[in-house]
């Protein structure tokens, strides 16, 4: 192995679970060149990853749909819609294979589990082709893995590497915020109205799986009172998607005193603001993954998801639940009454984010 290149997870919180696992391979093989390639809202990720040489933009999923299919009036409208989203996704495969063969790797180790994902590095030529195999894909491999049950994802990662030979590490993810990205998130949070003293405690109201893990937006205006009574100031943070959710939070605390950056930071720039802050408070997100990367104290709301499988990695971190016979059910949208999370109250939260602090 000379030339490795590592296709990432296509979510956030999978991609910076999966660090540790790019750890192990990078102690045991010092000398190879590793790239990472990724989705371009996830390359960001890897530049703060030290262990990566660099990281390639590619973009393995079909082209935005725009209008939905629903909307479409009669059978022979959807099905050329479909027939143009199978043609458009096919063009991106080879164009994507065709990218990858141009980079002359000689190994792809295979993190998704889709089958997209093996047909990609099969038809860019590439000689070694590692992975689990999952979703009928194990004759596109190499080294086709059995896959583990009942781990954490990061461990799950890990587990795929050991198979190959590479012994594991730690399992708790790292990233490098620099200095220069500290500065820049702190300029961007007093530009926001931050004095540049007060105590920072940052809360990521969004979750971009689906409003079922979404903690309820007056809880976190609860919790953002609380926490000022202390003279700790909250900052919002999350993606342009999250805005409506953080409009929500600020209707109901009612204060200028909540700092919102929500669609102002790139990847980069919002590991600086978790590094900046004492400490997170959050959904179960991609921003739970990177604030514990980034050594920041984590406290995280669970509901329909499964903590024992993506809980924050490290030390000190808390995790939040409310028992209900039907979480964890792993559903976008809750059918019933949002038991799991509106059964979490903003005291109880509080309580444990003052024990990070």
């Amino acid at each position: 192995m000379k030339r490795l290149v590592v296709l990432a997870p296509n979510w956030l919180g999978d991609a910076v679970m999966a660090l540790p696992a790019i750890a192990d391979v990078r102690r045991a093989s010092p000398h190879a060149e590793m790239t990472v390639a990724a989705r371009p809202s996830i390359a960001p990720l890897f530049t703060m990853v030290s262990e990566v040489d660099r990281s390639l933009v590619i973009d393995t999923h079909l082209a935005a749909r725009g209008e939905s299919p629903a909307s479409h009036r009669g059978r022979r409208c959807i099905a050329g819609r479909m027939q143009a989203d199978f043609y458009r996704g096919l063009l991106n495969l080879r164009e994507t294979a065709s990218e990858l063969a141009n980079q002359g790797f000689d190994t792809a180790l295979l993190l998704p589990n889709s089958m997209r994902a093996a047909l990609v590095v099969a038809l860019a030529g590439i000689s070694e082709r590692w992975g689990y195999r999952a979703n009928l894909r194990g004759t596109l491999l190499t080294r086709a893995i059995d896959r583990p049950s009942g781990l954490h994802q990061a461990e799950y990662y890990q587990q795929l590497v050991h198979a190959l030979g590479f012994p594991n590490g730690p399992m708790e993810p790292r990233i490098t915020v620099s200095p220069s990205l500290r500065a820049t998130a702190a300029a961007l949070l007093q530009d926001a109205g931050w004095n540049g003293r007060a105590p920072l405690v940052a809360l990521a109201p969004g979750a971009a799986y689906g409003a079922a893990k979404r903690w309820p937006p007056e809880r976190f205006a609860a919790l953002a009172a609380s926490l000022a009574a202390d003279g700790v100031q909250s900052v919002m943070t999350g993606a342009a998607a999250d805005r409506p959710t953080a409009d929500e939070v600020s209707c109901a605390f009612q204060s200028p005193s909540l700092l919102t950056l929500v669609g102002r930071t790139d990847l980069p720039t919002l590991a600086g603001v978790l590094a900046t802050c004492r400490a997170l408070v959050t959904n179960d997100s991609g921003a739970m993954h990177l604030a514990a990367a980034a050594g920041t104290s984590v406290t995280a709301v669970f509901g329909p998801t499964d903590e024992r499988a993506t809980r924050p990695l490290g030390d000190g971190h808390q995790v939040v639940t409310f028992p209900v016979w039907c979480r964890p059910c792993m559903l976008r949208e809750c059918p019933l009454d949002h038991g799991c999370m509106r059964g979490v109250d903003a005291a109880a939260v509080a309580a444990a984010a003052r024990r990070t602090l």
